[in-house]
């Protein structure tokens, strides 16, 4: 499909949904969260955030930890730690 094709779509596809906010309120939202991802790559949902926190607590409790070693530059620990 062209742009433009989908860009009528899009149009037809909302104008069935125009008097329903709760539906324009999620498509909103949706639109929002996908133009922000391309927008930046590195934003990331609050659910998201608290997996990945969640996965740092797993990780910490296995042991799965990095530590600096005596005179190590910030650089070279981020290096060593990927």
């Amino acid at each position: 499909m062209t742009a433009i094709q989908l860009n009528a779509e899009l149009a037809h596809e909302l104008s069935l949904i125009a008097n329903d906010e709760t539906l324009l309120a999620k498509v909103l939202k949706y639109v929002k969260k996908i133009t922000a991802k391309k927008e930046d790559d590195t934003l990331m949902t609050k659910e998201e955030f608290f997996a990945k926190i969640k996965q740092a607590e797993e990780e910490y409790q296995k042991g799965e930890t990095y530590a600096m070693l005596p005179g190590e530059s910030f650089h070279d620990f981020r290096l060593r730690s990927l």
